[in-house]
């Protein structure tokens, strides 16, 4: 791994680009009228292909370079989450370009706002990627949470998204406070807020262990937060369901990439010292969500709610994958992971949150494409015949929910095979088992939409109308989903690249 120290801006290029990039867009969108408004659209798109030219370029050149005195790092693992970053807003915004129109979130005096909202967000979890100091990844949450609170309420005349944005904005700013206070009690048992000073000053025998594990117990409480995962996931169903369909989308998708970014940030390459105390909380926590987001989501009839318990089943998954980098050692307090099975099993947690995000992004997707003016497609019933409507719209939906499933030869089954099996390289075979058995529980409710696509009648005959930029990123999607899952090896060493030159070998 190669190490540098830039004093100057190159490995922020994106980031200033883009910050640019959405304030011209705002300005511009400012003198667009209603009928106009479509160039705020292909402006964001090409913000977007902007920052991917310049995030490419550094992921190509495979370094690890430190600005901004070490606060801020660009490293394989951040730039590959940056480019799947910008894929999934961008998905976000063709899929939600008609919707926003029909629902009067891009005219009048609310112009713009949903695209340059969306954009401040993304900037947001760039930051939060990149961040190798406590406060700088607090900046780029709060960021793109703020964005996200305001999208969610975009539509000031509608009951349901103002409850959900109240509810989103309240509990959120309770995670927050969890985390400042988890970093305040690492900042005083360390004396640092940079995650290399953090983990030397963990790993040193001088330090106050007492205090380090009372603020690790605040940290996780706040990353579980904002991954959604149980005991802190009651926002998430709610939240789904209120918001407007296309801002669920920018919920659900791109910012759990940044989550797990976090994640490897705070607990792996600052506290992996006390890997020990941190891998038994994220054990609970992740057979909680597997738990109980698989056995609600059955009782579900609305689509984004169940996707939505779907969410916090499959961000279980995750945290398996961030627990087995760590082989428990009871022991010893400090347990040291194997450093093959480390970069193995959080590749693995990458891998499973990327095909995730590309998943979700097509479900959702489907959708707002059902969706028109005054009918919001989110019932079971919704999609009733909906083979007989639209054969090849409803095999991408079946397609994107045997992936969700974990169903071979999906991509969903190659990432829930390699975060078992970085599991089972532990030793933890009843994990392995309790993951497998609420996977196959969790295979019922993704089972009973396409029974009801394929062999219900429709309840609605209206002809299904899409932009044709919609119905080819959507194809698209859902043919991905296949590929992905049958040519699994290229993504997935990709990913294990990533994770080797930034934590190590």
């Amino acid at each position: 791994m190669i190490q540098t120290t830039n004093p100057n801006l190159i490995p922020v290029y994106a980031e200033i680009f883009l910050l640019v990039a959405a304030s011209a867009i705002l300005l511009i969108d400012m003198f667009l009228k209603d009928g106009k408004r479509i160039l705020t659209y292909w402006l964001s798109l090409a913000a977007l292909v902007g920052c991917a030219a310049l995030t490419y370029s550094d992921y190509a050149a495979g370094t690890t370079v430190y600005t901004f005195h070490n606060m801020f790092v660009s490293d394989p693992m951040a730039n590959l989450l940056k480019l799947f970053t910008y894929l999934a807003i961008g998905i976000t915004l063709v899929y939600s370009r008609t919707y926003a129109t029909e629902r009067g979130m891009m005219s009048g005096n609310l112009g713009g706002e949903f695209y340059v909202l969306a954009l401040f967000s993304m900037l947001g979890q760039m930051i939060m990627i990149s961040g190798n100091n406590m406060l700088i990844i607090y900046l780029g949450l709060e960021l793109m949470s703020l964005s996200l609170y305001a999208l969610v309420a975009l539509r000031r005349d509608h009951a349901v998204s103002t409850e959900a944005s109240m509810k989103y904005f309240i509990l959120g700013a309770l995670a927050s406070g969890f985390l400042l206070y988890g970093i305040s009690m690492l900042y005083g048992a360390t004396g640092s807020l940079d995650i290399g000073e953090i983990s030397k000053a963990a790993s040193s025998p001088k330090a106050n262990l007492n205090i380090l594990v009372f603020g690790l117990v605040f940290l996780v409480a706040g990353l579980a937060f904002k991954l959604g995962v149980v005991p802190f996931h009651m926002w998430v169903p709610d939240v789904y369901q209120g918001s407007p369909t296309a801002v669920t989308l920018l919920l659900g998708g791109a910012p759990k990439l940044a989550a797990f970014a976090i994640c490897i940030r705070l607990l792996v390459e600052g506290l992996l010292p006390m890997a020990i105390d941190w891998q038994q909380m994220l054990m609970v926590l992740a057979v909680l969500s597997l738990a109980i987001g698989n056995l609600t989501a059955i009782a579900q009839t609305n689509l984004k709610r169940m996707l939505a318990y779907s969410t916090i089943a499959q961000m279980g998954f995750v945290l398996l994958g961030l627990l087995a980098g760590v082989v428990a050692n009871p022991v010893d307090a400090h347990a040291i992971p194997d450093a093959s099975n480390a970069t193995a099993a959080y590749s693995a947690a990458m891998y499973y949150s990327i095909t995730y995000v590309l998943t979700t992004l097509g479900t959702f997707g489907l959708i707002m494409m059902l969706a028109r003016t005054g009918f919001e497609a989110e019932e079971l019933n919704d999609f009733k015949g909906l083979a007989k409507r639209s054969p090849w719209f409803a095999a991408v939906m079946a397609i994107l929910l045997f992936s969700l499933a974990g169903v071979p030869p999906m991509m969903g089954f190659a990432a829930k095979f390699a975060v078992l099996e970085a599991v089972l390289s532990t030793g933890a075979v009843w994990l392995t088992v309790v993951a497998v058995m609420f996977s196959l529980i969790g295979a019922f409710y993704y089972l009973r939409v396409v029974k009801v696509m394929y062999f219900d009648e429709p309840l609605d005959t209206t002809p299904i109308v899409a932009p044709f930029d919609m119905r080819a990123v959507l194809s698209i999607n859902g043919i991905a989903a296949v590929l992905l899952g049958v040519f699994a090896g290229p993504l997935l060493a990709a990913c294990l690249n990533a994770m080797t030159k930034t934590i190590g070998s």
